[in-house]
């Protein structure tokens, strides 16, 4: 069992404390259990802690498809990680569904509106954690604590784990951000149930953002339970960050992407000796490259997202599922579109990971119509299949960050001009990451180009969520220089406008909150 599922278990009496969330931050979590009663000892604190961090790999309160936190939307797709994978992938060059569920084709074919389910879906379930953060930022001051006799050691533990909360609410906050560009903003510090929430434009979330990871940097600790934040994750979110300043603000911040993915190389991390093992059941034994994970395991944290959506819908019954560790699974739903494989130009590159003898897509609706994508495998590295309820859900954890991502970022802001790096320092990480992927230097490069470093991101990274925004950030998400099958819903595909570079707001949300002005183009 994973470190953390011993909270996670130990939070459920918390879980159905929580109201759902109806996507309005002007809410604070209620039922029948009161504030009072939450938080009427150290213990009830870490019950809530524990569900903020639960709330990333969970669903709701009560098993993997009922009850969801979120509402509106079925509550076995609402887990976070699944819903983020959809809108980061099917709008993307790499991904394809053929599953005709409200939502999935406008994502495949760029064509959503604001009242796409699943942008929806990921909109509230963002909210939602920062709802349930907010809460406890709210509730944790060290005047609470002291009105509530919590004192001593058990008031500095809720202190220390008041920096994690407030890393995981600038993480969603970033995703907002991201992805929808303008959304509403309240933080612990506004009166509940008052007024709406506001809405904060871009360049404003970027600068809260920035200011609450530069805030908390020293607050956090530089070693943590497995699955928790450490300095490590805020530096790679900062680098994220400062990476994307220019999408963001109109403003680039290389100089400070190469400042804190440098923090990172030289934070103690290391690669992993084989690429694929990031990717099987054991990925959290002896794993000094991925610096935070959401956590998953097949018999305590049941959803049908997160790696039992990865492993499941990439396969089908013809594909053996149980090899993938999944025997009662396989639903045959997402696979690659034929521009993913296309960049693995050498078939020594041992990071192409596909199934299949047909690789174009002239059917969305056929599932062998296009490689699946066989990167993740509910198996440990002795081939051992962990335990599962059912036999479908999977004990994979999910990378949000990992090293190679600090080696890319440094190497992509050097090439734009950045200060504080070099190009031979860009070029010997990049081969770093090569000659692991190839076994040996055959592989690796003597220069460096944006369009090398795009193509490398891709192979290192497909199908963990970051393809949107990088093609967004190399201006190719939506104009017509670079195109992929079904881009703008014709096979060849074609430009589509340039408002699509960040989503709509939900329509329902807007309705609702007269704050909200409807993102351009919408």
């Amino acid at each position: 069992m994973k470190n953390l599922f011993k909270i996670f278990i130990s939070s459920a009496v918390v879980l159905a404390s929580f109201s759902s969330c109806k996507k309005d931050l002007n809410l604070t979590p209620t039922n029948d259990i009161i504030n009072e009663q939450v938080y009427a000892s150290a213990a009830g604190y870490k019950q809530v802690f524990t569900k903020v961090y639960a709330s990333f790999a969970t669903v709701g309160g009560s098993g993997a498809g009922d009850n969801g936190d979120v509402k509106g939307i079925d509550a076995g797709a609402s887990d976070f990680i699944r819903l983020y994978w959809n809108v980061q992938e099917l709008t993307s060059d790499e991904g394809l569904c053929v599953w005709s569920d409200p939502g999935v084709y406008d994502l495949n074919n760029m064509t959503f509106t604001s009242d796409n389910i699943l942008l929806q879906g990921l909109y509230s379930r963002s909210i939602y954690q920062i709802t349930i953060a907010n809460e406890f930022l709210r509730e944790s001051t060290p005047e609470k604590l002291a009105s509530r006799n919590i004192t001593g050691a058990e008031a500095e533990e809720i202190a220390k784990n008041r920096a994690e909360i407030r890393f995981l609410r600038a993480y969603q906050y970033w995703v907002l951000m991201d992805l929808f560009g303008n959304p509403p903003f309240l933080t612990e510090d506004n009166l509940i149930g008052k007024v709406s929430p506001q809405q904060i434009k871009r360049p404003e979330l970027f600068k809260y953002v920035e200011s609450e990871l530069l805030a908390i940097e020293t607050l956090l600790p530089a070693t943590n339970e497995y699955g928790r934040v450490t300095q490590g994750a805020d530096w790679m979110l900062l680098s994220r960050l400062y990476l994307n300043a220019n999408v963001y603000t109109g403003t680039a911040k290389n100089t400070e992407a190469i400042t804190y993915a440098s923090k990172v190389i030289n934070g103690g991390y290391a690669l992993q000796n084989t690429y694929k093992n990031l990717f099987l059941a054991d990925n959290n034994v002896n794993n000094r490259e991925t610096i935070l994970a959401i956590n998953y395991d097949g018999n305590f944290t049941q959803n049908f997202g997160g790696t039992t959506f990865l492993v499941n819908a990439s396969i089908n019954g013809d594909m053996d599922p149980k090899s993938f560790g999944v025997p009662n699974g396989g639903w045959g739903g997402i696979r690659s579109r034929s521009t993913l494989p296309a960049v693995f130009t050498d078939a020594a590159d041992k990071r192409a990971m596909f199934f299949g003898d047909k690789a174009a897509n002239d059917n969305v609706a056929v599932f062998t119509d296009g490689l699946r994508v066989t990167k993740f495998r509910n198996v440990t590295q002795g081939g051992l299949t962990p335990s599962s309820s059912n036999g479908t859900f999977s004990s994979i954890d999910f990378p949000l960050f990992r090293l190679p991502e600090a080696y890319l970022n440094y190497a992509e802001a050097v090439l734009r001009g950045g200060s504080g790096g070099s190009t031979a320092d860009a070029i010997a990480y990049v081969n770093k990451l090569r000659e692991r992927a190839y076994g040996s230097a055959a592989g690796n490069v003597t220069t460096l180009t944006l369009d090398n470093i795009l193509t490398e991101r891709a192979k290192e990274f497909y199908w963990e969520g970051y393809r949107r925004t990088d093609l967004v950030r190399f201006s190719k998400f939506t104009d017509g220089s670079y195109l992929w099958p079904f881009k703008g819903g014709i096979k060849a595909g074609r430009a589509v406008a340039s408002s699509r570079n960040i989503f709509p707001l939900p329509s329902s949300d807007v309705i609702a909150n007269t704050n909200l002005t409807q993102n351009p183009g919408y």
